[in-house]
């Protein structure tokens, strides 16, 4: 089955420990689309300026990402800037343009309107329920939001909230949402504003899924050198949502499956920068990454009596 995706397409400009790029080929809906074309057709809706270079996403056409739903305005394309700090875990932002972006309003082809698994990508809640209102009967709904949004627009994001059935965000911006220190308590306080599953990402924590069936944990990859983070968050949410609609599972079981899946594209994206790694990555690896992270956590059950 088809996901469609509406988000951003931006050019990023990251300095790592390891090296730094220019205007590199970035943004949510454009890591999510390289992510869960690996499993599923992608329909992509965002936009960028008439400087794009459209040859920059051929590889998307080349794994089965739709294209029509791309507008292209008079203008430049939104950049991004940023330099990650030694413990890879924090960096500073040294400049936003949104430019065409600022003024971006999601206009989602006919053809794309009965896509059954949405993402809404991180974009102003409003635009979020604008998306939903012109499709039509989606089998699964996800969303991403950032602290941006909770802060300035939550009466938008609590009723997009109540019309979504999956919500990715981080730690903090659970805490944030719910008001809540303790991410058990954080989740199910967020249940109850709409999403019937919470995946909360923890960074080189891995991440936790909390549903009304279970929680469930997923490790994040060991890696020796992680290069650019950059668009992991994005790379996770398309694995999981791409594992899902190919499959065709809404069980528990599928569920905590494609988390695996999630942690493992995201685990590909850090390995070099910017999409180099995502575009390259085979069948082959994915499949045998989601072995390792089974093998992983794999353990007995104990038979000790005590």
């Amino acid at each position: 089955m088809s996901i469609l995706v509406v988000g951003s397409v931006a050019l990023d400009t990251v300095k790592t420990p390891f090296g730094s790029v220019e205007d590199a080929l970035g943004g949510a809906a454009v890591y999510f689309s390289a992510a869960a074309s690996c499993f599923a057709p992608v329909n992509l809706v965002g936009v960028v300026g008439d400087d794009f270079d459209p040859s920059q996403l051929e590889f998307l056409r080349q794994k089965n990402v739709d294209l029509r739903g791309l507008e292209t305005k008079l203008g430049k394309t939104f950049r991004w800037g940023g330099i990650y700090h030694d413990d890879m875990n924090t960096r500073d932002t040294t400049f936003t343009r949104l430019n065409v972006f600022e003024s971006f309003q999601p206009k989602i082809p006919e053809a794309y309107r009965d896509s059954k698994y949405i993402f809404l990508a991180n974009i102003a809640p409003k635009l979020q329920l604008d998306v939903l209102n012109q499709v039509n009967s989606p089998e699964l709904v996800a969303l991403d939001t950032m602290n941006y949004w909770i802060e300035g627009s939550l009466p938008d994001l609590q009723q997009v909230l109540r019309s979504v059935d999956v919500l990715l965000v981080n730690d903090s911006e659970a805490e944030q949402l719910s008001g809540e220190s303790n991410l058990v308590k954080a989740a199910r306080k967020i249940q109850a504003m709409g999403p019937r599953v919470i995946i909360i990402k923890k960074g080189e924590h891995g991440a936790m899924m909390f549903s009304d069936a279970a929680v469930f944990w997923a490790p994040a990859y060991p890696l020796e050198a992680l290069v650019d983070p950059t668009g992991a968050g994005d790379t996770f949410a398309g694995g999981f949502m791409g594992y899902l609609a190919g499959s065709g599972g809404l069980s528990s079981e599928s569920f905590r499956r494609a988390l695996i899946y999630g942690s493992a594209m995201a685990s590909f994206c850090v390995e070099k920068f910017s999409l180099q790694r995502v575009q390259e990555v085979s069948g082959d690896e994915i499949r045998s990454r989601f072995n390792e992270f089974w093998q992983m956590t794999q353990f007995e059950p104990a038979k000790e009596s005590y």
